[in-house]
């Protein structure tokens, strides 16, 4: 027992720190949109558009590196996976076109973090410890993905202050790196099925299509994915437009970062005690009625690090809830794959976050019907994961009675 316990732990720790490092610098990419678009004359559409097609492109994949890290073992999507963030974020730091960026930040970071990301790790975590440490297990993980954010935005920042954003996205590249050692500790094996016959592929997949609670999770996540996309992107640019200074916003999505390690791991934590989807529901009502008071408010500092805190208090709080609730509906054995799925809703949340914040502001000189979609597919969301249950499937139902 004793054994299996530091073994979990090592795999832990070892998730823990590939998603700080890589939500944490994926979280900073919004620091280069001015600089960036600045230099080459871009309006903010062209940043916004690839940052979106990074989203999209990510969602796409993450069903596939999920299916083969269920079958084969997560540790050479993992390694793989981070090569190619490393390697779009070099090119990236070379883009000089629209569509160079596109394919640099666009194509090859988003397939990169389907490897180093939250369907890979969370599954590789949710495997490793026992049903009723599942959900305080991932919440532990997402919020190193927020600890990651916290420490990596200032540090971004002073990249790019120091070295230019340029030379930045190389010594981010560099850093990125650092994920193909760190996999070593990630010792993720493929697990049988409950009951002893092996499900397959199409099985799992057609079991999933036919729960109602797997497509309003997955519609619930659209939201989530919206909402901190286009928050993530453009509120520092939006802050700077208020008038703000625009150390401003970096402080805020600093404080977005650190607080929504506290906001993670309770999630996580109440997960295991009370339900999942309810607590969903929850959520996205507070992060209305937090997003209604900062449009609504005057605009300071002040207000804007408030919501910063609100806001990290919410922010990925969703992640361990989902997928905790994924895992509790069909098992572990699909949990990659099946949770990859749900977070392609995600990201095509994000995708339209990301690029509407750009075209919208572009089209129109404001943000403010972008902040005014978000409050009701905010309400959307928390009526979508109200109705979900979480009672196991017939087959996991028959397989524990055997």
């Amino acid at each position: 027992m004793g054994t299996a316990w530091r073994t979990a732990g090592w795999i832990l720790l070892g998730a823990s720190l590939i998603l700080a490092l890589s939500l944490g610098i994926r979280h900073g990419f919004g620091l280069f949109l001015a600089p960036m678009s600045n230099d080459y004359g871009w309006g903010r559409e062209v940043f916004a558009f690839a940052i979106a097609l990074q989203n999209l492109i990510w969602g796409l994949a993450q069903p596939i590196t999920g299916a083969v890290a269920d079958r084969f073992g997560a540790r050479r999507v993992i390694v793989l996976g981070g090569l190619l963030y490393a390697a779009g974020l070099a090119l990236m730091a070379l883009s000089d076109t629209p569509w160079s960026l596109s394919l640099s930040a666009g194509v090859l970071i988003g397939i990169g973090l389907s490897g180093t990301s939250f369907s890979v790790l969370l599954g590789v975590v949710g495997r490793a410890l026992p049903p009723e440490q599942r959900s305080l297990g991932m919440g532990i993980a997402a919020a190193a993905g927020s600890f990651g954010q916290f420490i990596m935005l200032p540090g971004s920042l002073g990249l790019i202050s120091l070295l230019g954003w340029s030379a930045a996205l190389l010594a981010l590249g560099l850093l990125v790196a650092l994920i193909a050692p760190l996999a070593l500790l990630v010792r993720d094996r493929p697990q049988p099925a409950p009951s002893g016959s092996e499900q397959s592929l199409g099985e799992a997949l057609r079991e999933a299509a036919g729960h109602s609670g797997f497509w309003l999770l997955a519609l619930g996540f659209f939201v989530c994915g919206f909402q901190v996309v286009f928050i993530g992107v453009h509120l520092p640019s939006y802050l700077v437009d208020q008038g703000l200074p625009a150390g401003v916003g970096t402080t805020v999505l600093a404080l977005v970062g650190l607080f929504n390690v506290f906001g993670t791991y309770a999630a996580g934590w109440l997960g295991g005690r009370l339900s999942k989807p309810r607590l969903l529901t929850a959520l996205y009502l507070a992060r209305t009625v937090v997003i209604v008071l900062f449009i609504s408010l005057p605009l300071s500092s002040a207000s804007a690090y408030a919501f910063g805190i609100a806001m990290g208090l919410l922010w990925l709080s969703t992640v361990p809830l989902t997928n905790g609730t994924v895992a509790t509906l069909f098992g572990v054995r699909n949990l990659s794959m099946l949770g990859g799925i749900v977070f392609l809703f995600h990201q095509i949340g994000s995708f339209l976050g990301g690029w509407l914040g750009g075209y919208l502001y572009d089209h129109t000189g404001s943000y403010d019907l972008v902040w005014q979609l978000s409050i009701f597919f905010g309400l959307m969301a928390a009526a979508l994961n109200w109705p979900v249950r979480e009672q196991p499937v017939a087959r996991l139902r028959q397989a524990r009675a055997a």
